[in-house]
């Protein structure tokens, strides 16, 4: 097949519309059930929850893509156990094939579960392993970020291009707080740290719509510990095509296994992972 960059159409159908129309339709039936869930699941910790909502649309997103795309294979959140290691397994185990769907179908349930009206659907493409197509849907504020490897990202129909702020000192930057609660006080040590040097810190709970704010420009920076590739990959291609920067804590580059990530404009990235370094941030190992 000829290099990504034109994104090639299989029966009639890009890569990235059938992604939109999945986070679309996925997204539109999550918003008609907010506030109106029956279950509630804890999965690896009090933190870490699931609804039948979650596990819908995820169900929804794999039968519309898998009816363009039957030989593809698909990586998500709802399809995997609970826990670190489970993650790093399921992933190691599809992260080499030719075409992986990436998808996180609620991120940010426990906002959802409380009527917090600040969560995302998150659908990426990778092509052995590189990220081609990034959209991660806000059903609440019907906003539709959309990325494709080299053709930019978009929002409202509009390019997006980073924040222009150059120093820390003028950064509004967030995070998320953990799911595993030993990684909390890290967490705080990280928000110690960063907190004084920067304007302020926002923390919505949903690392999808963070990163989208952050290539939106909404947001200078964001960094989170714990996350895995559904949180990440679609945020990651719009802010790679919105010319900010993302990396693992140490600053380490991108790939589909980090876990602890930080994410920015570019303008501050150094000194951002500078900050994150002298409060012990961890490195993802692999």
């Amino acid at each position: 097949m000829s290099e990504q960059r034109d994104v090639p159409a299989i029966g009639g159908k890009s890569f990235t519309a059938v992604a939109i129309n999945s986070a679309a339709k996925a997204g539109e039936w999550i918003k008609t059930k907010l506030g109106k869930h029956t279950t509630l699941n804890l999965k690896y910790s009090a933190q870490d929850l699931v609804t039948e909502v979650d596990k819908g649309a995820e169900t929804m997103i794999r039968n519309l893509i898998m009816t363009h795309f039957p030989h593809h294979s698909f990586l998500g959140e709802e399809g995997v156990q609970p826990g670190p290691e489970a993650s790093e397994r399921a992933l190691s185990n599809v992260q080499d094939e030719e075409y992986l769907w990436i998808v996180d179908p609620v991120d940010g349930t426990t906002n959802f579960v409380h009527g917090f009206p600040f969560f995302s659907v998150s659908i990426a493409l990778a092509h052995k392993g590189e990220v081609i197509v990034g959209i991660v849907y806000d059903p609440m504020r019907d906003e539709l970020f959309v990325a494709e490897k080299g053709k930019g990202a978009y929002v409202h129909g509009q390019r997006m291009s980073v924040s222009e702020e150059a120093t820390l000192r003028e950064s509004l930057v967030a995070t998320g707080f953990p799911a595993d609660p030993l990684m909390l006080q890290p967490n705080l040590q990280q928000l110690q740290a960063l907190a004084p040097q920067v304007r302020n810190v926002r923390s919505g709970g949903s690392a999808a719509l963070h990163m989208a704010y952050v290539a939106a420009g909404r947001l200078s920076g964001f960094w989170e510990q714990g996350l895995n590739a559904w949180d990440i990959a679609a945020g990651y291609l719009l802010i790679k095509e919105s010319g900010g920067q993302i990396s693992d804590m140490a600053g380490e580059p991108y790939h589909l296994g980090v876990r602890h990530v930080a994410a920015t404009n570019g303008r501050i990235h150094d000194s951002f992972i500078d900050e994150l370094k002298k409060a012990g941030a961890p490195r993802t190992e692999g």
